[in-house]
C-alpha cells in the first residue's frame, strides 16, 4: 500500500472524528442563535440522533456490521442501544440482548473464579502452582524459577505471546468439555518432549517474574487450577458461582445451549468485502473454521459468549467493589486487588484486569477482546463511576488498512460512549431503544474466520 494512501486515510479518520466530537456542541446550542426572525430555521439533529450517526460512521470505517453497547452509572445502565445487522443476510437487528463471543473479555470471568477460591484461603498469590498441578510447570530456559498463581493472572509467568497456529485451531468441532483438554493438552503443549511442544511457546529472554508477555494458555491454565482446587468442573463452577448469582442466564461457553437466531455471526472485512469466519479458507488452508461461529478450544482465554445486558451484570460488581443489586461475588479488597497493575507488568496489567488510555484525559480499567470478526470492550472510569461496555461482530486489525491497525477506531467509539451527552454529570437518559441504522452497511455477499 502506498504511503500517500496510508496518509489519506488516517487523515479522512481524524476529520470524522473531529466532525463527529464538534457536532454534538452545534446540536445542542439553542435555536435562537442561530436563526433570525425574518429567515426560516432549519431544525437541527437532537443530540442522540448525532451520537447515533456517529457511531454509525464508525461502525462503517471499522467493518462492524453490528455493535450492541450500554452506559453504567453507579450500579445501573443509564443507556444502551443495539446497531446494525448482527445476520446481514437475514437483516436481523441488533439488541442488548443479542449474543456476542466475548474473546478476551473471558479473561475477566476466568480470573474472577480463580480469585472467589484465593478468597477462601485455598492457597496464596505467590504459591507455586506446581504444588496444585499434576505435571512440573516450568520455563525449561529458567527450571529454577517457580511459577505463581500471581505470573498467570499478569502474564508475567515467562509464557510467550501465543504465536503458535496449533494451539488456537486445534479444536473447533463443538462445545467444551474436551477429553483432551486440559489434560493431557496443556502438559503436552507446554513440557519440552509433549506432542505438541514448541519451544517458542516459552520466553528465553525473561525469567519468571520479571516482564509480561501476554499468553491466552496462561488462562487455560488458570481455568484448569479452579477446577483442581474447587473440585468442580470448571464449566460448572462458572454457573453456579458466577453466572447464576448475577443472573447472567444469556452467558456461557457452550453455543449449543443459545437460540442460535440469537447469536451474532462474526463477519471479517478483507479487502473491501466481508466473510464468515468459515469462508476464508483461501487464507486459512487447512486451519479454517467449519463454522460460521467461533466454537475454540481455548475457551477459557476467549470463548464466552454473552449480551450486553449479562455482562453488565458483571462489571456492576467490579464498579461496586464485588456486589451487584446486593449478590456478593467477590470481597472490596480482591476487586480492588485485581484492578491494580502487578509488579513488573509493562503492559497494564492486574490479575485478569488491564488498565487502557483511551485519551490523553481519559482512562479506564477492564479488558479487550480482539478476534477475526469480533471486537468487544468492557471498561469502567472510577473516578466518574461510569462502565462501557460494547460487543461488535466485525474487526478493523485483520487484513485491513486503515492505520495503526483501526487502533483510534476503537478509542474513538469508547471515548463516544464515555463522554455520550449527560453521562459525565449524572444525568439520566433511558434509551433502550433499538436502532437498525442501516444506511452505513454495505451490501455483504459473503462472510468471515478468527485468531485468537
Amino acid at each position: 500500500m502506498k504511503k500517500t494512501h496510508k496518509k489519506f486515510i488516517a487523515v479522512v479518520s481524524i476529520l470524522i472524528f473531529l466532525a463527529g466530537n464538534l457536532a454534538p456542541l452545534q446540536a445542542t446550542t439553542p435555536l435562537r442563535s442561530l436563526t433570525n426572525t425574518t429567515e426560516k430555521s432549519t431544525p437541527l439533529l437532537s443530540p442522540d440522533a448525532v451520537f447515533d450517526q456517529k457511531i454509525s460512521i464508525l461502525m462503517r470505517i471499522s467493518g462492524f456490521p453490528s455493535l450492541s453497547a450500554c452506559i453504567i452509572k453507579d450500579d445501573q445502565i443509564i443507556w444502551s442501544k443495539g446497531y446494525g445487522y448482527y445476520d446481514v443476510s437475514e437483516k436481523k437487528q441488533a439488541t442488548i440482548d443479542t449474543i456476542y463471543v466475548l474473546a478476551s473479555v473471558t479473561k475477566t470471568v476466568v480470573g474472577t473464579a480463580l480469585m472467589q477460591l484465593y478468597e477462601q484461603g485455598l492457597f496464596d498469590l505467590d504459591d507455586d502452582v506446581n504444588a496444585y498441578l499434576p505435571f512440573e510447570l516450568r520455563n525449561p530456559n529458567f527450571p529454577d524459577a517457580p511459577i505463581t498463581f500471581r505470573m498467570l493472572l499478569s502474564h508475567t509467568s515467562s509464557l510467550n505471546t501465543n504465536t503458535q497456529m496449533q494451539y488456537y485451531w486445534l479444536n473447533f468441532s463443538g462445545d467444551p468439555p474436551f477429553h483432551f483438554f486440559p489434560e493431557p493438552y496443556l502438559r503436552e503443549f507446554l513440557l519440552p518432549g509433549g506432542a505438541y511442544y514448541d519451544p517458542g511457546v516459552w520466553s528465553d529472554t525473561y525469567r519468571p517474574g520479571e516482564h509480561a508477555m501476554y499468553a491466552n494458555v496462561g488462562f487455560d491454565l488458570i481455568s484448569y487450577l479452579v477446577e483442581l482446587i474447587s473440585g468442580e468442573p470448571f464449566l460448572q463452577y462458572c454457573d453456579t458461582h458466577i453466572f447464576s448469582p448475577l443472573d447472567m442466564e444469556n452467558t456461557g461457553f457452550n453455543l449449543s445451549v443459545f437460540e442460535m437466531n440469537q447469536v451474532a455471526i462474526p463477519y471479517q472485512r478483507y479487502l473491501g468485502r466481508y466473510y464468515k469466519i468459515n469462508e476464508l479458507g483461501f487464507l486459512f488452508g487447512e486451519y479454517t473454521p467449519p463454522n460460521q461461529y467461533w466454537r475454540m478450544r481455548f475457551y477459557p482465554a476467549g470463548g464466552l459468549y454473552s449480551t450486553v445486558t449479562d455482562l453488565s451484570h458483571f462489571l456492576i460488581a467490579h464498579m461496586n467493589g464485588g456486589i451487584y443489586h446486593g449478590t456478593r461475588i467477590l470481597k472490596n479488597e480482591t476487586v480492588d486487588l485485581m484492578h491494580e497493575i502487578q509488579p513488573e507488568n509493562n503492559i497494564g496489567y492486574g490479575l485478569a484486569w488491564m488498565q487502557t488510555s483511551i485519551s490523553p484525559s481519559l482512562s479506564a480499567t477492564g479488558h479487550g477482546g480482539d478476534f477475526y470478526g469480533v471486537d468487544t470492550w468492557m471498561l469502567y472510569n472510577s473516578s466518574e463511576d461510569i462502565g462501557v461496555i460494547y460487543l461488535a461482530n466485525g474487526n478493523p486489525a485483520f487484513f485491513g488498512l486503515l492505520p495503526f491497525g483501526g487502533l483510534f477506531l476503537y478509542k474513538m467509539i469508547l471515548y463516544s460512549l464515555f463522554t455520550k451527552e449527560g453521562t459525565f454529570r449524572g444525568e439520566m437518559q433511558h434509551d433502550f431503544k433499538v436502532s437498525s441504522n442501516p444506511f452505513f452497511i454495505r451490501t455483504l455477499m459473503v462472510s468471515q474466520p478468527m485468531l485468537g
